[in-house]
């Protein structure tokens, strides 16, 4: 099932009622301005178990305790923003499946090698999607040495083609802005790059939570800080997707673009979009389900392959 995502951009106050989320907007219960008809129309219902994503947007923003026990327990990620409108934190379920610590358990356990195994494929999947979606954007652009280092990638990427790949990736990804350089502090499409990636970590992470998998531990990610670490290695072969959708709000509104109300209208669509996976076309957050249930069976010893999109 498609769940929705929500944003709260303006001052709100969020609670529950009848068992659905409840949005009230103070600015409009206060004005003088808006008939009583309009307030009432204004306050707006939510069923829990339709919503997937919770991006919370102004420091005025005030949610209950009951609406955040209530979304936590329908495993819905929680997202909240910072005073430039960038993602910030998440906030995920601690008991996110009825069997998660025996799943914690082959996590756990699962050897070098396997993890070793899994990093490869991830990185081929990456390389292979992101020689996909340059050839799609920039279609004169040679992809012959990308697919050739996908091919070439060994256990653990010991070689690092993940980070050759990516250097002529970016490197022709943008011709529309001279110079563009992948960094998370600069502005313009990175901006826009970074918002996109944390909505789908968002995903990914609440998907795995959801398989009963813990997003701390990862099979390549390790740093100590990082409380989503297995999030950001399955999250990689998804990153193209986010990509293509920057490059079009490129294209569109020209190179300095940023954050703005169009432009993040179009990235939280992103949970929607459709992409290839196992042979069929569903939409990104489904997609990540069966990514994340066949990276469950090679923990568990019943697959030796995680299932990514193909673009």
């Amino acid at each position: 099932m498609i769940k929705r995502t929500l944003y709260f951009g303006n001052p709100a106050y969020l609670s529950m009622r009848n068992g659905q989320l409840l949005l009230r907007l103070p600015e409009v219960e206060t004005s003088d301005s808006f008939t009583e008809k309009f307030k009432k129309e204004a306050v707006r219902t939510f069923p829990i178990e339709d919503l997937g994503v919770v991006v919370l947007d102004d420091k005025r923003i005030t949610i209950t305790h009951g609406a955040l026990e209530r979304l936590m327990e329908n495993n819905v990620a929680v997202i909240t923003c910072d005073s430039t409108h960038m993602p910030t934190g998440l906030l995920m379920p601690l008991n996110g499946h009825s069997l998660q610590s025996e799943r914690f358990r082959d996590q756990i356990d699962c050897s070098r090698p396997l993890q070793k195994q899994l990093w490869q494929q991830t990185v081929q999947a990456k390389i292979a999607n992101q020689a996909a979606a340059l050839k799609q954007c920039e279609p004169q652009c040679e992809i012959g040495n990308m697919l050739a280092w996908a091919s070439q990638v060994r256990s653990d990427d010991a070689e690092n083609l993940e980070g050759r790949a990516a250097a002529y990736y970016w490197r022709n990804f943008f011709p529309e802005c001279p110079g563009f350089v992948r960094h998370r502090e600069l502005d313009g499409p990175n901006e826009l790059l970074n918002y996109g990636y944390a909505l789908v970590r968002a995903v990914v992470a609440r998907s795995l939570v959801g398989a009963g998998l813990l997003p701390t531990l990862g099979i390549h990610h390790h740093n100590r800080y990082n409380a989503y670490c297995l999030a950001d290695d399955i999250m990689e072969p998804y990153r193209p997707v986010v990509d293509i959708a920057v490059k079009r709000l490129v294209r569109q509104h020209g190179a300095d673009c940023g954050i703005t109300i169009e432009t993040k209208q179009a990235l939280l669509s992103l949970p929607t979009t459709e992409v290839t996976i196992a042979g069929h076309r569903s939409p990104l957050m489904v997609a990540v389900e069966t990514t994340t249930a066949s990276l469950r069976k090679c923990y568990a010893g019943e697959a030796r392959k995680i299932i990514y999109p193909e673009m």
